[in-house]
């Protein structure tokens, strides 16, 4: 086993490099420098904890530098009633300070946004994780496959060179999976920021569920219930399963028990903070009270097509959402061997944000 070397979080040094992906079918792909790759040799230290203050909060309600009425090319139009917002004509490389602020806000209201026609993934790794930084600290994945000198991105690729994300998924069902990003930290991230580099010409969607419209949906016995009770998220299976695999695990996993129901600091709407993903179990109750609590709350919100919304990508997309207010999963029903359906391939961005805080003073505890 080879020595590793500990950095701190900010330290994105690259070690020893392993591809994950076959080099000789990308020479021409325009984005060969964003495929992805798995640092095996360094190693971080816990993340400490870290003052934040949401960007939302200094934002107009009304919005009229981002959404201004003086810009004629500008189209903003509602998804779906419940969830999901798309702007066109609107270029994320070129927003100011106020514009970023109020777009934190529109993402926390409208719980993802989805930006048409985008110069976004030609300006530049470095550029990218500027306009990222603004809403938070980069968090850097423990396990997943990252880009050559970038580790603060998380790599999506599916494609016939690399079934992992498909393999992982072979023995069930359906390819879908609601979560929320490592939710299992103890400052999860807020705004996450996914740019595909190469989407197929069907199939290949993201879906999202608002946890704010399925937290207003239950009834008032079951909400009261839920706002005095926190739930365990846990990196440790993540972890393993990284092992597993023969994958390198460049941050030791960390669980968290967080309210069941949290307030975002910006709107102060309440939403479910639990998935099936990372969501473990309800802290104080027996067993069999909180499989079967939890089997209704991950059952509620996957199936809750009224308060989700299904995202088609197309060449310039770029989609930020808040993973406080809302619940995501990848659709991968395209074959990835059919060169006519092509593969899926994107880099995401996520910031961190927030301790969570519940009802009534209740606020996350490890």
């Amino acid at each position: 086993m080879s020595a590793t070397k500990t950095v701190t979080q900010s330290d994105t040094a690259i070690g020893k490099l392993t591809l994950a992906y076959d080099d000789a079918i990308h020479q021409k792909y325009k984005y060969h420098e964003y495929l992805p790759v798995y640092d095996e040799e360094t190693h971080f230290d816990p993340i400490q904890p870290f003052e934040f203050t949401d960007r939302g909060l200094a934002a107009d309600k009304a919005k009229p530098a981002l959404l201004s009425s003086t810009n004629p090319d500008l189209k903003v139009s509602k998804l779906t009633p419940v969830i999901g917002t798309e702007i066109r004509g609107l270029q994320l490389s070129q927003l100011n300070d106020t514009q970023k602020n109020e777009l934190a806000l529109l993402i926390a209201e409208r719980g993802v946004v989805i930006f048409r026609g985008q110069d976004f993934k030609d300006i530049g790794p470095e550029k990218q994780k500027e306009f990222a930084r603004y809403f938070g600290p980069l968090h850097v994945h423990p396990v997943g496959a990252h880009v050559k000198d970038h580790l603060e991105y998380h790599n999506i690729y599916l494609g016939p060179d690399n079934e992992y994300r498909a393999r992982q998924r072979r023995e069930r069902l359906t390819t879908t999976g609601y979560h929320s990003d490592v939710s299992y930290e103890h400052q999860p991230p807020g705004i996450t920021i996914l740019t595909l580099l190469s989407v197929p010409p069907t199939g290949g969607d993201t879906a999202w569920a608002s946890q704010t419209a399925a937290y207003a949906r239950l009834s008032q016995p079951i909400k009261t219930l839920l706002e005095g009770l926190r739930a365990e998220h846990s990196g440790f299976n993540q972890a393993e399963n990284a092992r597993r695999d023969g994958k390198y695990v460049r941050r030791e996993p960390v669980k968290s028990e967080h309210p069941i129901v949290r307030v975002h600091p910006a709107t102060g709407e309440k939403a479910l903070f639990v998935n099936k993903g990372f969501t473990k179990r309800i802290i104080g109750l027996q067993h069999e009270e909180s499989d079967a609590l939890l089997q209704l709350l991950f059952n509620h919100i996957a199936l809750g097509q009224d308060f989700q919304v299904r995202v088609k990508w197309e060449e310039g997309t770029v989609a930020l959402w808040d993973n406080r207010v809302t619940a995501h999963t990848a659709i991968s029903d395209f074959d990835i061997h059919n060169p006519q359906e092509g593969l899926r391939h994107g880099v995401r961005l996520t910031t961190q944000a927030d301790k969570p805080s519940g009802i009534n003073g209740l606020e996350s505890v490890w």
